[in-house]
Formats: C-alpha cells, structure tokens, sequence
C-alpha cells in the first residue's frame, strides 16, 4: 500500500525533507496534494482531512503522512517512522535514536531560517515587517549559521566514516543537510558564497546527496518544486548580507 503524503503542492517546504526521503528510497508514495482535485487531490483535499472531525486523533498542520491506518504528523516524526522501514535509518536503537537527534537539531535550525523573513508573526506580510527581517537575517547569518554549520561539520569530522553524518551510508539526517544547504544557497547566495567554505564536509555530503541516482534523478523532474517566495527558503535581496 503506497505512503500518502500530505502537504501543499505550491511549496517545497517543511515537507521536501520527506519527499526527498521517499524519492531516495524510492518508495512507492502519493503525493496528495499535488495530485488533480477530480483524482481527489489538491490543496482541498489537505484542508479536508485536516478538518475531518470523525478522526480521533487530528494532525495539526502538513506534513502529515498515511501508512494505512496510521497517521504521523511532524517533519522528524515522520522521518523517525520511516527510516528504518525505508532503508535510511540504522539498525540498532542508539543509532536511530541519534538520527533523530539530528534532525530535531535540523527542525530547530528551520524554525529560524523561517524567522529570517518572518521575525514578528506569521499573520504579518513580509512588506510589514520588513525592517525588522532585515535585523534578523543579518544576525542569523553572523552568528547562527555559523553555529549550525560548525555543530553538523562536527559531526561529519567525528563520524569514522568521514563523508555521512551517521555510520558508513547515507541516513535521512544527511538527506536533510542536502536540503538545508541547497535552500540557504537559494535565499542567500552572496552570504553562503561566504559562509560555505569554512564547512568542507557539509559541501561534500551536499554534492554526494545531489548525485545519487534517485535524487539526481528527482531533482531533475517536474516532483521537485522550485523554490519560491511562498516557501520556507526565499530570496529576498536586502536580507543576504
């Protein structure tokens, strides 16, 4: 039975991490809200299942995904989920305990790339709060970036394996470190151009991810969304540095 993925079809964001999990695997999934609205997809048909009020156990917001009669909810609960069933979690409970680990570290870093352009409220415009995005994005990009970017060098550089951030293959933390890079390198390419190359091992695993057959090959389909300024990742010229 395939995976039903739930999330809006305009935008990459939080549930690209998914997608890019599920493509990797090649796992047999719908994407539900990119699907036509008579084939019972689309935006509505995310709003409808947030809506029903005859499930017991309602999600909160996308991403949420279905495995038969199991419902989850959250970016890093879904990947804790699927990891091991999809191949890119380790075998033992220390080893997927720690990838969960990261990819909550990976939630956190989100929630203020996010920020960058929304620092007051989501019931706000960009255009009304724009001056204080400015601020912000310049001091994530001082302090924070370098931060993160330094924590997950770390853990590359401690690793044996030297090219993964767990073990000697890929896992979904890695998957989300591609991802991470690739937005910030989309909303703020004057300041990554800076930035990135004090952090050689994220680079390389961000290169390795890109070449891999299935992402290589997702990437270069109509299933990748570009990025956009309706996404978690945007451009907007006076925040990059």
């Amino acid at each position: 039975m395939a995976y039903e993925l739930y999330y809006w079809p305009m935008i990459q964001g939080r549930g690209e991490f998914v997608r890019l999990a599920l493509e990797e695997a090649g796992a047999d999934y719908v994407d539900v809200g990119r699907k036509p609205k008579g084939e019972g997809g689309g935006p509505g048909a995310i709003a409808a299942f947030l809506g029903d009020e005859a499930n017991p156990r309602p999600s909160y917001a996308p991403p949420i995904l279905k495995d038969g009669g199991i419902t989850i909810a959250h970016t890093a609960n879904i990947l804790l989920y699927l990891g091991g069933r999809i191949g890119l979690a380790p075998d033992d409970e220390a080893g997927r305990t720690w990838a969960h680990d990261l990819q909550l570290t990976v939630t956190d870093f989100v929630l203020e790339i996010h920020d960058t352009h929304h620092p007051i409220s989501n019931a706000l415009y960009y255009e009304d709060q724009k001056e204080e995005s400015v601020k912000r994005a310049a001091l994530f990009l001082e302090h924070r970036v370098p931060k993160h970017f330094a924590y997950f060098e770390s853990v590359i550089d401690r690793n044996p394996d030297g090219a993964h951030l767990i073990g000697a293959g890929l896992t979904y933390p890695d998957l989300s470190i591609f991802q991470l890079i690739a937005g910030l390198r989309y909303a703020f390419p004057n300041a990554m151009a800076r930035i990135e190359p004090d952090y050689p091992n994220l680079t390389a695993l961000h290169d390795a991810v890109a070449a891999r057959p299935n992402i290589k090959a997702y990437l270069e389909s109509d299933r990748r969304i570009d990025f956009n300024e309706m996404g978690l990742f945007r451009r907007y010229p006076e925040l990059d540095g």
